[in-house]
């Protein structure tokens, strides 16, 4: 039985196109041999501090070569790494160290911080390394430079056998605001999220047909331009590896629309990943606007977020060669579907295939076309969340036809065999494609001495899709200060949860069961927003 591995994957890349550009990054380049002999030295690096096959190390790093190379040290080892999420505060890092068993953790040195803040209140964490070349103070421990790191391990490749069952695990949120890691098995995540390794073509049936595919095909120029602590951006950077191909990233914590289209040109880019709006509407504006070019361009995907069609449009102008494409997935499903602009046309509805399918939500048999269901796909999936079985069993259903998976997005089956994706079930928030969910944050704002009661919705905004707002009603003999609130809440949760506007309002919409009444909270709040 073929044994299909992440790590086995790339060193098969590696000794196919040696010479191959592999990752630039700034002024950062390498081929995937050097890319190869870097990774390999930090992966003996890591073994000599202890780290060993299933360990969980945590990656607090902004989009650049740090990233990509801890992810592949980690994989080469065997062990588990662990996306985190940089904009989080002190507190949400604490409860990701301590739910995530880290052992190690690499961070960017100006969020050290909060970093120590966090560590010191879990165990267990030991093997530090912050970005760059100084070593960096966490408190009583040291985190030794990155760089530093690389120059102690050596490049040889010679490493245990490795498993298709290996993990990789993916944070994201959760109902109830707190992420959760969603464990993917390597060769389940191959098919499900990564094309089946030979991206546009039909899946692998053995590692060493890959071989073949990178000789035959066309290597990708890839540029992500989402950061790497999701899920989608680091699918995209593996699709590219699978072509032999180049991935092309902007390096810091902030999109800029202009080294994007700046690589277009000079990196030959091929394909382009973006969240949404937020980040396809000034990119589209950016190149329009400017003097650039783009004589590869033949793709521009977005995945966390749908375009609207607006911004398709713009796109369609700036690139009238290239191919607009809307991914739908999640952590949970991988690649579950997705919708194609053609030029001057409406998107409206995902592709389905036979992973995809629409469940009535009491007997998980399939809808009938033209009936409200749940959407759910099937096929290869994770094992379930990491140390949450009951989260598992209730979103991991066992069904006549199957196992699937059944986030909570209601769609319907059009009589074409498409769906048509009506939106999440839940509250959950999408702001330029970071998920918020509205009990966390209504926590945070409630532990501020003026606030008897919260609610947070989302309300629609051309930019990011979804803008962050909350209604507060204030408790007797205090006023109504907004800034401080805006304040405060940034001490509790990331800065992109923390809403936008707050609005004073007189009694707070509840159900009579006390539950709060979204609907009503959201109607209200676009009102007063002047919407």
């Amino acid at each position: 039985m073929a044994v299909f591995n992440l790590a086995d994957l790339f060193e098969i890349v590696v000794d196919t196109v040696p010479e191959n550009d592999a990752l630039v990054c700034g002024a950062t380049r390498f081929t995937y041999v050097e890319l190869e002999a870097v990774s390999n030295r930090l992966a003996h690096y890591l073994s000599a501090q202890g780290i060993r096959a299933g360990d969980h190390i945590g990656v607090q790093l902004y989009n650049g070569h740090e990233y990509f190379i801890a992810a592949l040290a980690a994989y080469k080892l065997r062990a588990v790494p662990i996306n985190i999420n940089y904009r989080y505060v002190a507190e949400e890092l604490a409860y990701l160290y301590d739910n995530a068993d880290l052992k190690g953790l690499f961070f960017e040195p100006e969020l050290v911080d909060r970093v120590t803040e966090a560590v010191a209140k879990v165990d267990g964490l030991n093997v530090l390394v912050a970005a760059g070349d100084t070593d960096c103070d966490v408190g009583l421990q040291s985190a030794l430079a990155f760089e530093t790191a690389l120059a102690q391990g050596h490049p040889k490749r010679d490493f245990e056998e490795r498993s298709g069952k290996d993990l990789c695990i993916i944070y994201t949120g959760g109902t109830t605001g707190m992420p959760r890691g969603v464990m993917w098995e390597h060769d389940q995540l191959l098919f499900a999220g990564l094309q089946g390794g030979r991206p546009g073509d039909d899946p692998l049936e053995c590692p060493e047909d890959l071989v073949e595919f990178i000789k035959d095909g066309m290597p990708y120029s890839m540029h992500t331009a989402a950061p790497l602590i999701h899920g989608s951006a680091q699918f995209a950077c593996w699709i590219a590896i699978f072509t032999g191909g180049k991935n092309c990233l902007t390096p810091g914590a902030r999109f800029v629309p202009e080294e994007t289209c700046r690589l277009l040109g000079d990196e030959g880019v091929t394909v382009v990943n973006l969240v949404g709006d937020a980040m396809a509407r000034p990119f589209a504006e950016t190149y329009l606007d400017g003097d650039y070019e783009a004589p590869m361009l033949g793709v521009v995907t977005s995945a966390g977020a749908v375009l609207s069609q607006a911004v398709r449009e713009q796109l369609e102008e700036a690139f009238p060669c290239a191919m607009i494409m809307n991914n739908f997935g999640s952590s949970e499903s991988g690649h579950a579907g997705m919708a194609i602009s053609a030029s001057g046309g409406q998107a409206k509805f995902f592709m389905l295939h036979g992973r995809t399918k629409v469940l009535n939500p009491e007997t998980f048999e399939e809808c009938a076309v033209g009936e409200t269901g749940m959407l759910a796909t099937g096929g290869h999936l994770p094992r379930g969340y990491y140390k949450d079985p009951e989260k598992t069993a209730r979103t991991f259903i066992e069904t006549p036809a199957g196992r699937y998976v059944i986030p909570g997005d209601f769609a319907i089956l059009e009589e074409d065999g498409t769906i048509t994706l009506l939106g999440r079930g839940s509250v959950c928030i999408n702001t330029g494609g970071e998920k918020v969910f509205p009990e966390e944050v209504e926590e945070g704002i409630k532990a501020h001495p003026s606030v008897s009661d919260a609610i947070v919705v989302g309300v629609a905004d051309e930019q990011w899709g979804q803008r962050v707002t909350s209604l507060v009603t204030v408790r007797s003999g205090h006023e109504f200060d907004e800034d401080a609130l805006v304040a405060h809440t940034r001490t509790k949760v990331a800065g992109y949860k923390t809403p936008k506007q707050f609005f004073k309002i007189d009694e707070m919409p509840r159900h009579p069961t006390g539950k709060p009444d979204y609907t009503t909270a959201q109607k209200l709040a676009a009102q007063l927003a002047g919407q």
